[in-house]
């Protein structure tokens, strides 16, 4: 067993150090970054606790500790010191997801002690654009409006329990979902295609920092899939994310997932990374 150093709880003294850790990939980042940047690290306003490791006090890696836990730039030594305090804690977060190596480690030091995962998505490729779309984009797609939460909700409930695997109805009602749905309404970061009621596309940007902003949430009505819906509203979403947020357009995927891999492929992104996740 590797000897490792401790891991300790970051707070708002460490925020510099944490973003400037955050900004060497501030593709694989995206989610974490924007957090830290948005409330800081204190861990009431962060909605979990932001761990560090490092030698002799220094600052090398992260795991982000909350609803989801992330590592940041996590090698095995700090994996094993970032499972040790997990395992001590016990499981707080409903997923572990990051780069699939540290998310591998960090899951097998945890299984053990955790019990088996809901399921496990082994491969999830993280894509980038940085480029404008090489197809035309949908002039139908457009950021929802408030007034419009009732139209998307039952959209985005089909597109969580298709993805996830489960409703996000349960535990709460879905309560915490919809507060989520209407925020992103409501700061300018969900968009759509809306016609006579209905949803026909839709995908909101999750995350945002200077430098990268992750898409997240692409749904397509089933009744509607292969005709074209899906490249052409992410065409519109990419071009209003350079615009409105950041010059770099991520999103990651299931390696299964292949025809939206082409879908994204055809938009322009590429394929930069591996990320995996472990849903509980």
């Amino acid at each position: 067993m590797l000897r490792t150093s401790a891991s300790r709880v970051l707070d708002d003294s460490d925020r510099d150090e944490v973003l400037a850790l955050l900004d060497t990939d501030p593709v694989a980042n995206v989610f974490v970054s924007s957090r830290v940047r948005a409330v800081g690290l204190n861990p009431a306003r962060l909605g979990g606790q932001m761990w560090g490791f490092g030698p002799r006090g220094g600052l090398v890696s992260l795991c982000y500790a909350g609803a989801n836990m992330v590592p940041v730039s996590a090698g095995p030594e700090a994996v094993h010191a970032f499972a040790d305090r997990a395992r001590k804690q016990g499981r707080r977060c409903s997923s572990i997801v990051g780069p699939v190596d540290a998310v591998s480690l960090l899951w097998e030091r945890l299984e053990p002690y955790w019990g088996r995962a809901r399921a496990i998505r082994w491969a999830q490729p993280v894509m980038v654009t940085s480029r404008k779309p090489l197809v035309p984009a949908d002039p139908l797609v457009r950021r929802v409006r408030p007034d419009e939460f009732d139209i998307l909700l039952p959209a985005c409930v089909a597109m969580f329990t298709e993805e996830v695997g489960v409703s996000p109805n349960l535990g709460d009602g879905g309560a915490l979902y919809r507060t989520r749905v209407a925020e992103l309404i409501r700061i300018g970061r969900s968009y759509a295609r809306i016609e006579n009621g209905k949803v026909v596309f839709k995908a909101e940007v999750g995350a945002v920092t200077p430098q990268a902003c992750q898409i997240q949430g692409v749904w397509v009505d089933p009744e509607l899939r292969g005709r074209g819906h899906a490249a052409a509203g992410m065409a519109a979403v990419v071009e209003a994310a350079m615009d409105c947020f950041a010059p770099l357009v991520t999103l990651y995927v299931n390696d299964y997932n292949r025809s939206a891999r082409a879908v994204y492929r055809k938009v322009g992104f590429a394929e930069v990374d591996t990320f995996m996740s472990v849903l509980f």
